[in-house]
């Protein structure tokens, strides 16, 4: 059955998402410095990292949301 305090869950919870920001930029950089030791390929290789990072986060976020909507 569909539940709209449920469905707006994500909503209020997107607060706490903006927690997430500074340790996926951190540990990308630090990510990124163990493969490479020039600048550029660090920025590089962090970038396309935290994009797979806020990519897998995102799967997992819809997943569980869809979980406690009983779909």
């Amino acid at each position: 059955m569909f539940d709209p305090i449920l469905a707006a869950l994500p909503l209020e919870e997107i607060n706490r998402l903006w927690y997430a920001l500074p340790l996926v930029v951190t540990i990308s950089l630090v990510y990124g410095a163990t493969r490479h030791e020039l600048p550029r390929p660090i920025i590089e290789h962090a970038i396309r990292f935290g994009l797979w990072i806020i990519t897998f986060m995102g799967v997992i976020f819809v997943v569980l949301w869809l979980l406690t909507l009983g779909l």
